[in-house]
């Protein structure tokens, strides 16, 4: 039974992508790419596995032959999604609903909660994070008088921050920002604000002005984490994010270390360096830009090198 899967990613063009994922020893298509789904299992995209027994399927293929390979509890799907988004120009303020509503909606589908880790950002990069309104009747009438200055609460990033965006958040990612994403497996989002863009053909993206009214929550509550660092020999681990569908490490590997699966994560991506992962005596060269999963059947491992990665499990 395969320890360890490789991951292929699924990449999708987007009116405020760019080329930036190049740098991360991907092979690009055409085309202005805003997000590698480097651990997918969705109906809209699925990440290939590339290596074992379960070579040449997807990964949402492979969850439905063997789910209990992948997760230690039993999902209808796949619970999670990994992205590396390049947003070159802004994203558009949006908004995803919780489970609940999203069943409902969304024919079945899961709702969204999210965490961003900022691999980079130009000088000066904002997001959107949230809004003033403390009623739902100021909320509603901000939209409905598109009062998008007022309404909208602006934030500074740098590189190495962390965002924890629970379901019912207003948010936007800013022009000029690198993103890891952690998601709940979900493709739902609802627009409410696009800067009046245009698309290829000419027509100016679908809003969704009511189902944002329905899903926001008011007022906005920020969540704050809190970051507790573990030193090791050969490695350091930050926690990010331990919440209600995920957990979230940064690891930063400078030698030899030796890890318990689940305690550092079992989805991993390497966002800087290269390194060697070493998991029931196979070792597997790994560089920036692979994706990998430690399925069920691996219980430690060991990473070595001098890398940088994220780990993250379901909950």
């Amino acid at each position: 039974m395969d320890k360890i899967v490789f991951l292929e990613p699924v990449f999708c063009e987007r009116i405020w992508g760019g080329r930036n994922l190049e740098s991360f020893n991907f092979d690009i298509p055409e085309g202005n790419i805003g997000e590698a789904w480097v651990v997918a299992a969705h109906d809209n995209g699925s990440s290939k596995i590339v290596n074992g027994e379960l070579a040449g399927l997807t990964l949402k293929e492979a969850y439905a032959k063997k789910p209990q390979l992948f997760t230690e509890k039993k999902y209808d799907k796949y619970p999670l999604l990994i992205k590396i988004l390049d947003a070159s120009d802004n994203l558009s303020v949006q908004v995803h609903p919780e489970d609940d509503y999203a069943r409902v909606n969304e024919n079945g589908e899961l709702g969204k909660t999210e965490c961003w880790y900022v691999l980079d950002a130009k000088e000066d990069s904002k997001l959107i994070y949230g809004h003033t309104a403390k009623t739902k009747e100021e909320f509603d009438a901000a939209i409905d008088n598109e009062e998008w200055d007022k309404l909208f609460v602006e934030e500074g990033v740098k590189k190495g921050d962390f965002f924890y965006i629970p379901a019912g958040t207003l948010h936007a990612i800013g022009e000029g920002i690198l993103i890891y994403e952690v998601q709940q497996n979900s493709d739902t989002t609802y627009r409410v604000y696009d800067y009046d863009r245009i698309d290829k053909d000419g027509n100016k993206r679908e809003l969704h002005i009511e189902k944002t009214k329905d899903v926001t929550k008011v007022p906005f509550k920020k969540v704050a984490t809190t970051r507790e660092v573990e030193n090791k020999e050969g490695a350091t681990i930050t926690y990010l994010a331990d919440e209600r569908y995920f957990a979230v490490y940064k690891l930063d590997v400078s030698g030899k270390v030796t890890l318990e699966k689940n305690k550092t994560g079992n989805l991993f991506t390497v966002l800087e360096g290269r390194g060697v992962v070493r998991v029931g005596g196979d070792s597997f060269d790994v560089k920036k830009g692979d994706s990998f999963i430690l399925t069920t059947a691996c219980d430690t491992f060991e990473l070595e090198g001098s890398m940088f990665l994220i780990g993250s499990y379901d909950k």
